[in-house]
């Protein structure tokens, strides 16, 4: 290889960035929290009702997360806002599984999300 094909490579591998086990946790309860609210649109609501809130709930989640949480988002909110908008979502999944009737999912859940958001609030600002 050439010199600069070798330069690139060391490039790229420098810009790469590495993923710890804190940002597969943020992404496993991201996932969960889309899940739980789906889960919930179907189960909480009557028929007809639940087809729409079923696919609508998860849909606007997910909406907002592309929006302003994702790393590649489209509009760049400081970490205060990208907080909120963070808590909005991950507190509405936890709320989803309370209002089913499974406090022990919720507060698990809540508590996990809750833990992970402050470490990775405090990894933003240092």
């Amino acid at each position: 290889m050439s010199r600069t094909k070798l330069d690139l490579v060391e490039q790229q591998q420098r810009q790469t960035p590495a993923i710890g086990a804190g940002a597969v946790l943020r992404f496993v309860l991201e996932l969960f929290a889309f899940f739980s609210l789906g889960f919930w649109g179907f189960v909480a609501w009557p028929f007809a009702w639940n087809i729409l809130a079923g696919i609508a709930t998860p849909a606007f989640a997910i909406l907002l997360w592309a929006l302003f949480v994702s790393p590649k988002a489209v509009v760049h909110l400081d970490p205060f806002g990208r907080a909120l908008v963070e808590i909005f979502v991950m507190g509405a999944a936890a709320l989803s599984w309370w209002s089913i009737g499974q406090p022990i999912i919720a507060l698990v859940f809540g508590v996990v999300a809750a833990v992970s958001g402050v470490l990775s609030g405090r990894k933003a600002y240092s």
